[in-house]
């Protein structure tokens, strides 16, 4: 009897021991688990924020290589947006704010007085490396109080984020100091190209081509360039995200868009839209995205060109 005992009781004992190792190993695998799953979502949340007080830039110096995710927060009263310019080698912002400003603010103030023809011809006094001067994308318009985010990928170097959205008397934000340097470091970012909701193709030929219905909440936009060329105001076409309302006047929003207008692309932006990013100009073949909340409404995509939708460079669509 009591060897019985004892056999049973150490069978009992073996079978607590084996259930025990097995809770602990589960316990491990689940923590385990838990673990590479917060390092996911860390890795998939991992943007460069760049933030707007005034007109500034603030964000690192350095940042990697690769797919980025910039998420641009507009804490200004003013509307802004960043575009990322690859100078030629040994070329940077000091060199914009010498050689390249003085010019353009040249001939904004003689077209500003009505003197077009004087003005444009300023632009011959340009150094001859601008023309070298490659334009990589960056986000879109964004109105005062908005984030907006816009992904590509950059490969390393040396590069410039600009903002030449007018102030209210026609001086460019590049002159009141919103440039800034941003070296682009070999190691890369680990990120992977992002899954878009709704596909966008942009051409000088075919103009702005939305693919997809858009329904309300987080929605990513892929933007691919079919082409790019320069148009009569100096810059390549891009995206931008608009929310309209009912009584939006849309030729005056067009009349907007075009820089070179002494009333373009100045403070303040027309009240009667929100800007909402999207993506900046971008050579041929190149792709990028970005990402907006969106209710149920009307909105627009648009070109920052001269008369957008004579090009088929501004589209209105509904989102369900």
């Amino acid at each position: 009897m009591k060897t019985l005992f004892k056999e049973t009781l150490a069978l009992i004992i073996i079978c607590c021991s084996f259930l025990i190792l097995q809770s602990c190993k589960k316990d491990k695998k689940q923590t385990h688990s838990t673990t590479e799953t917060k390092k996911e979502v860390i890795k998939k949340e991992k943007v460069i924020e760049i933030v707007t007080e005034s007109m500034d830039f603030q964000m690192s110096d350095t940042i990697p290589s690769g797919w980025n995710t910039f998420r641009y927060i507009n804490k200004s009263p003013q509307t802004h947006f960043f575009l990322i310019d690859k100078y030629p080698e040994g070329k940077n912002s000091e060199d914009a704010k010498k050689y390249v400003a003085p010019v353009f603010d040249e001939a904004m103030k003689l077209i500003n007085e009505g003197k077009a023809k004087e003005g444009f011809a300023e632009f011959a006094n340009l150094p001859e490396w601008f023309s070298e001067v490659a334009f990589l994308g960056g986000s879109g318009l964004l109105s005062p109080e908005k984030t907006g985010e816009t992904t590509l990928y950059l490969n390393p170097g040396n590069y410039m984020l600009e903002c030449y959205v007018k102030m209210s008397n026609g001086v460019f934000h590049t002159s009141m100091g919103m440039v800034k340097d941003v070296v682009v470091s070999n190691k890369d970012s680990g990120n992977s190209e992002p899954k878009a909701d709704a596909n966008i193709t942009i051409s000088s030929t075919d103009g702005i081509v939305l693919k997809d219905s858009v329904f309300a909440g987080k929605r990513t936009f892929s933007v691919h360039f079919k082409d790019q060329i320069v148009y009569e105001s100096f810059v390549g076409h891009d995206i931008n995200l608009v929310k309209l309302q009912s009584k939006t006047d849309l030729k005056n929003l067009e009349n907007w868009m075009n820089w070179a207008d002494p009333k373009g692309l100045i403070e303040p932006a027309p009240s009667d839209v929100t800007f909402l990013g999207g993506v900046n100009d971008m050579p041929t073949g190149n792709k990028a995205y970005f990402t907006a909340i969106l209710n149920k409404g009307i909105y627009g995509l648009i070109s920052e060109v001269p008369n957008p939708s004579e090009k088929n460079l501004f589209i209105t669509f509904e989102v369900y």
